[in-house]
This record gives structure tokens, C-alpha cells and sequence, in this order.
């Protein structure tokens, strides 16, 4: 008769299935969620609510964005880890600009720290799911 450690030591195959469709829909909700930032941020400063008329320097606030996007679509867990750090100045930004500003201004400041939130999640989730054995901090490790 086998132990009971060494049964749960054996993750089922199903198992290995669930943790990578689980990846899979982070990824993808990742990706979602910053394009809809990217596009948000542009929308901003060039035509929703400009700080100056016809538009705003502060569009390029989107060009970093595009820095984590192709390692996002990719899946490339590295990219992951690092962007989830790299989000929270856009959620810093928009905690300034919700508190400091009204309006429309107010209301899509809302909207971006809900998108870096979003991302932040799904960044991390995806990082925990595609984690191997030999990554440190790794629960897999066996216990007496």
C-alpha cells in the first residue's frame, strides 16, 4: 500500500491541466485588461478629458505600456513578474489624479486604477500558475 505522502506528492494529470488553463485565462485577462489601459490612456489625454484643448502630452503616458504587452501576448513569465511591479505606477497615477481631480477626469482616473488592478491580479496569478519545482519558494517541496 502506497503512503498517503507519497499520493499526494503525485499531482494527477488533471491537475497539471487545470493549472495550465488557469495560466492561460490570467494571461489572456492580462492582456485584455492592458490593451483596454493602453487605450484608455490615449483616449484620455488626446479626446475624452485633455488637460490642455486638442489634446495632451501626457498621451505618451501610454508608450510605456507597450513595453510588457508583446512579452504579455507571448506569455513570457519573466515579463509578468517584472510589469507586475512596472502597473503600479499607473495605479499610483490614477490614486493621485481620483483624488485630486472631478468629473470625467475623476471617473477615468477610476477606470485606470481598476485596469492596474486588474492587471496586477492577473499578472500574478499567472506567475503562481506557471511556477515550476525548481523556482524558489515553490511549495512542492516535500514534507516529513
Amino acid at each position: 500500500m502506497k503512503s498517503e505522502q507519497a499520493v499526494d506528492s503525485n499531482a494527477p494529470p488533471t491537475d497539471n491541466r487545470a493549472q495550465a488553463a488557469l495560466a492561460r485565462a490570467s494571461a489572456n485577462a492580462a492582456a485584455i485588461v492592458l490593451i483596454a489601459l493602453i487605450f484608455l490612456c490615449l483616449g484620455w489625454e488626446l479626446w475624452l478629458a485633455p488637460l490642455r484643448e486638442g489634446g495632451s502630452w501626457l498621451a505618451l503616458k501610454a508608450l510605456p505600456l507597450l513595453l510588457p504587452l508583446f512579452g504579455v501576448l507571448r506569455e513570457r513569465r519573466y515579463t509578468f513578474q517584472w510589469s507586475s511591479m512596472f502597473i503600479l505606477l499607473y495605479f499610483c497615477e490614477g490614486v493621485v489624479r481620483a483624488w485630486s481631480e472631478h468629473g470625467t477626469t475623476q471617473a477615468l482616473a477610476l477606470a485606470e486604477i481598476l485596469f492596474a488592478v486588474l492587471y496586477f491580479v492577473a499578472a500574478v496569478l499567472y506567475a503562481r500558475h506557471t511556477r515550476t519545482s525548481s523556482d524558489p519558494g515553490s511549495e512542492t517541496a516535500a514534507t516529513p
